[in-house]
């Protein structure tokens, strides 16, 4: 595995540079920059003191949890129609920001939450492989950093986000299994595979799929462990995250453009 030379000169279990950024939308409830090499994904918590009106027509308690995922036009090298363009919303779109919801209300307990909305919205800005698992992670840290700032506020008696949860890449190159593929490794993939897990390492959802190849049960085994061990690198720094937020700025302009400065 460490013989193999990658595009960005990473060993082949090692995660691109990661990095939270807080308080990029001052207007949301919360909100995270979240950082996966040259992967940028803004994710936003609003929440709403309502439920929809499919619970009050079914009579349910509880609240609710609703992920939206757009690719902003600018986030790629060609640019991309927004969906209003077309009419119609991305057949792609909806399925990652299907995966988002699943993800978050698989640790969520939405009875406990109380009449609620929780809106979670990721904005892809700049695209370079992994916008799914990006928007999982980093949507993690900003619904966890919303929700206590409703215990703290006193609305909550606690915070209903009963575990972190994660998500990371894995795939086989040239017969070598590697972790958290940038763009040039992802389209260049011989099998690529996508890995939900909580913190304490349950998994909520596996996506894997040949690309005109195969995987065997062992070669699935191995990247499904090193999936594990770059999700325990990703858990951590998303507690340091979430640690850190409150003594965060309340726009923290200043760490983005430094940030961007550096790259």
């Amino acid at each position: 595995m460490q013989g193999m030379q990658r595009h960005d000169k990473r060993a082949c279990h090692e995660l691109r540079p990661l990095e939270f950024i807080l308080n990029v939308a001052p207007n949301a409830t919360a909100s995270v920059l979240s950082c996966f090499g040259n992967t940028r994904v803004i994710c936003a918590v609003t929440i709403e003191e309502d439920i929809p009106r499919w619970m009050k027509v079914q009579h349910r308690t509880g609240g609710w949890l609703t992920a939206e995922y757009a690719m902003l036009p600018y986030s790629t090298g060609e640019r991309k129609k927004r969906d209003v363009s077309a009419g119609k919303p991305d057949g792609r779109s909806v399925e990652i920001q299907r995966l988002i919801g699943r993800s978050l209300r698989a640790v969520m307990d939405l009875e406990a939450l109380g009449a609620r909305t929780v809106w979670v919205d990721c904005d892809v800005l700049q695209a370079d492989g992994g916008t799914r698992t990006a928007s999982i992670t980093g949507a993690a840290v900003a619904l966890a950093i919303a929700l206590n700032g409703l215990v703290a506020s006193g609305k909550l008696p606690s915070n209903p986000m009963r575990k972190l949860v994660s998500a990371v890449s894995v795939g086989k190159l040239a017969g070598t299994p590697l972790l958290d593929l940038c763009y040039v490794e992802d389209s260049e993939a011989e099998v690529d595979m996508n890995v939900v897990m909580t913190e304490s390492g349950e998994y909520v959802e596996v996506q894997g799929s040949g690309e005109e190849a195969v995987f065997t049960a062992e070669e699935m085994a191995q990247m499904l462990a090193l999936a594990s061990r770059g999700l325990q690198q990703i858990t951590a720094a998303q507690k340091e995250a979430i640690a850190r937020a409150d003594k965060a700025e309340p726009a923290d302009f200043a760490a983005l453009r430094d940030f961007f400065n550096a790259r």
